[in-house]
């Protein structure tokens, strides 16, 4: 037996090699760490979204900001009297609820830039029908307390009046009067802050009448447009021109067509749904709140929002680059560096960077298709490099081409996206279990490639 070359060449094997399957948990151990840098970009993308945030706010304010609007209602004063000798009577506010309300809006959106951001701005044509039925009224007032019929007054409400494009009107009677600033007919509601204009109708608005009126504004805003329910039961329809509303609420409409070229939908509110009594106190306007019809002017592809989402599948699509990686080194025998595993981690990191810079400028698409692209080739090219073989390049040039393609459609998909992504993952799990099935884990890697561990009995003379 030679003693003198047993333990020199089981010292070099030990100290020289590594066993595959410890080299799978180092890269498994790195893929983790990898996910440091990811939330340094989040963090990046958050800034630049609250930076968004801020300047269409301010595009918004401008433009009179998200608007809610409050059909034609009967604003009545009324005083009681006080049961302390000499003290002033009390007064309020009875407010009746046209019996049957039709609204029609006519809406033209454009977005408007600033900088590298927008903000969807739009005009709105309103049209308010109102049909009011006294008869009765008023059958909810407050023991002993007197109308005053002749400051009867029919009111709207607005949001904001700065985004007012020309004065509103009232049509009643064959007669067509512009509205006045009027008293507020409801409580203070921090939740429905709205503007009151209104129109004295004396020779209207007289006990058991029962008479017709129309309301027409035009009015611009941003990002939102709503209506309450302010008849006891209430039909809005809504035509518009931007391709992506989004529907809120108290009610939802219960027809809907969305294409391309815009929308129309149309609602319609009972007055069992409604919940709120159709005449009362002045507490009924502050609790309309909760009827609103909304749409929601939403950009169709925000980038932000698409570039958070693949940062939350950070570590999903770095550990599938680096299994690939893995999978390369152990079908080809040559042995890769941690280094070189973090350089690719890196480069993926700074995928998200491009994506969000380009996409602020020429959309996510296009955004997505060249940092993609661009990161595809650099990772093929250094696959090329490392390997030191072409055809290994063009492999990798179709593996990473379809990983990255399947990032592409996870974030497209969104319902689907985590039923997808689970599949997905299992599937390219089961690929690196069947393209390693023939590894011995308990081999060891040289610099010279990939071999069987060295015996004892190899080692005895």
């Amino acid at each position: 037996m030679n003693q003198t070359s047993f333990f020199p060449l089981n010292i070099r094997h030990c100290s020289g090699s590594r066993s595959m399957g410890l080299k799978l948990l180092l890269v498994s151990a790195l893929a983790l760490l990898m996910t440091i840098p990811s939330l340094f970009v989040n963090g990046l993308v958050e800034e630049r979204t609250k930076r968004a945030k801020e300047v269409i706010q301010e595009i918004s304010s401008r433009a009179g900001g998200s608007q809610t609007f409050l059909g034609p209602s009967l604003s009545i004063p009324y005083s009681m009297a006080s049961p302390y000798k000499g003290a002033s009577p009390t007064p309020g506010v009875y407010v009746v609820f046209p019996a049957k309300g039709d609204a029609s809006i006519k809406v033209r959106s454009e977005e408007r830039h600033r900088s590298l951001f927008k903000a969807p701005v739009y005009e709105a044509n309103l049209k308010f029908d109102a049909t009011f039925d006294l008869t009765g009224v008023p059958a909810a007032a407050p023991a002993g307390a007197e109308l005053d019929w002749t400051r009867a007054t029919i009111v709207i409400g607005v949001s904001d009046v700065r985004g007012a494009l020309a004065d509103g009107t009232l049509t009643a009677n064959g007669k067509t009067v512009a509205f006045l600033p009027a008293e507020d007919p409801g409580e203070p509601n921090p939740r429905l802050p709205l503007a009151y204009f209104g129109v004295r109708t004396s020779e209207l608005t007289q006990p058991n009448a029962i008479f017709n009126v129309t309301a027409n504004m035009s009015f611009s805003g941003a990002q939102r447009l709503a209506v309450l329910a302010y008849g006891k039961s209430t039909h809005l329809t809504v035509e518009g021109d931007w391709p992506g509303p989004g529907f809120d609420g108290g009610f939802l409409p219960v027809k809907r067509t969305v294409s391309a070229q815009g929308f129309t939908a149309e609602w319609s509110v009972p007055f069992m749904a409604r919940g709120i009594a159709a005449e009362g106190t002045n507490s009924e306007v502050s609790a309309l709140d909760s009827t609103a019809m909304g749409i929601s002017f939403i950009e169709m592809a925000d980038p932000y929002q698409s570039v958070s989402r693949a940062l939350k599948y950070a570590l999903l699509f770095i550990g599938l680059l680096f299994l690939s990686y893995f999978v390369f080194e152990a079908t080809a025998g040559k042995r890769v560096h941690p280094a070189q595993y973090v350089l690719v981690g890196i480069a993926h990191m700074i995928f998200y960077l491009l994506l969000l810079s380009l996409a602020e400028r020429v959309g996510f698409d296009w955004g997505f298709f060249v940092a993609a692209g661009a990161t595809v080739i650099l990772l093929s090219s250094n696959a090329e490099w490392i390997f030191a073989s072409r055809g290994q390049g063009l492999r990798a040039l179709l593996v990473f081409s379809l990983l990255y393609v399947f990032i592409y459609l996870l974030l497209r998909l969104e319902d689907d996206a985590l039923l997808v992504g689970a599949m997905a993952s299992f599937l390219a799990v089961a690929a690196v279990m069947y393209f390693t099935r023939n590894i011995d884990w308990y081999s060891s890697t040289t610099a010279d490639g990939i071999r069987p561990a060295t015996t004892v009995e190899q080692n005895t003379v």
